[in-house]
């Protein structure tokens, strides 16, 4: 095996170019979306593929095994940011339902506090409508170039976990600040990719001050009067971004997987909770 790093510094260890906060499973040494081999738990890194290939042809030769068992394919996941396009995909088809329909697809998706105790599914579906089409441009434009390097780094699930809690968060922004404003948009999602992506970045040694100074200067056009722009949202995404991106910086061990998970359980289950009560605290659809 060679004396290469193991990657503990947020680099992958065979490109030290590269950040990722993927570990294989059975070594732990950090890889980024290249090297990784999909396995039955996790991933794995390159050398731990050739040890269980040699160790299963020594194993075959020995037994007398049929040839033709092939170790799984690599680069079947992460690689093409999949979680990130269906993202846009989904968000693109709903704006253009949304337009054909004169508007009607986004009353009943959007985020509307009085009616989220009733249908439930506004919590999620408010992230993929959008009012125009330089709304969901800029959005989409941010999804794509964002989305792309955080799911890289995180891996999928981990990147579709933050996305949707920091939406929650948006969510739950409105809900205690404007309850009675619908909000449509992934802004607030959008803000929580920034502020995690600056903890990540800090976390592994990185100079993030121009990230922090873009987050600083989208979050000031929203309260820019005329705007009508939900600084809520972008305020809650923001901080629900930096826990995330918290709970990912202090529990990238491989025996820290089950811990992280509960946390980001945690987080939701807090969210959703809050938003209940902002609900029950308004009376409900009694608002409207």
């Amino acid at each position: 095996m060679t004396d290469q790093a193991s990657g503990r510094d947020g680099s992958c260890y065979r490109h030290p170019d590269r950040q990722s906060f993927i570990l294989c499973q059975r070594c732990g040494r950090t890889i980024c979306t290249e090297c990784q081999t999909p396995a039955a738990v996790g991933v794995h890194c390159p050398e731990c593929v050739r040890e269980q290939r040699a160790q299963f042809q020594a194993n075959r030769r020995a037994s007398g095994a049929p040839s033709g068992l092939t170790v799984a394919r690599r680069r079947f996941a992460m690689l093409d940011q999949k979680a990130t396009t269906v993202i846009i995909a989904v968000s693109v088809v709903v704006w253009l339902l949304n337009l054909l329909s004169g508007g009607i697809v986004n009353q009943w998706l959007s985020y509307w506090t009085p009616l989220v105790g009733t249908q439930p599914w506004r919590l999620v579906t408010g992230l993929f409508v959008h009012s125009s089409i330089f709304h969901i441009g800029f959005n989409m434009l941010a999804v794509f170039i964002f989305g792309r390097i955080l799911e890289n780094l995180l891996g999928t699930w981990r990147f579709v976990a933050l996305y949707f809690l920091a939406g929650l968060g948006g969510d739950l922004a409105v809900s205690l600040l404007t309850p009675g404003t619908p909000v449509v948009g992934a802004s607030g999602a959008i803000f929580g990719l920034f502020a995690a992506f600056f903890v990540i970045q800090r976390s592994l040694g990185y100079n993030a001050v121009q990230l922090l100074v873009i987050m600083g200067l989208n979050l000031v056009v929203g309260f820019l009067p005329g705007t009508n722009i939900s600084w809520q949202a972008h305020v809650g995404g923001i901080v629900l971004g930096f826990v995330t991106g918290f709970v990912f910086s202090k529990t990238r061990n491989v025996r820290q997987r089950g811990l992280q998970i509960g946390l980001l359980v945690a987080e939701a289950v807090l969210l959703v909770a809050g938003i209940g009560a902002a609900y029950i605290s308004i009376g409900g659809y009694a608002i409207g």
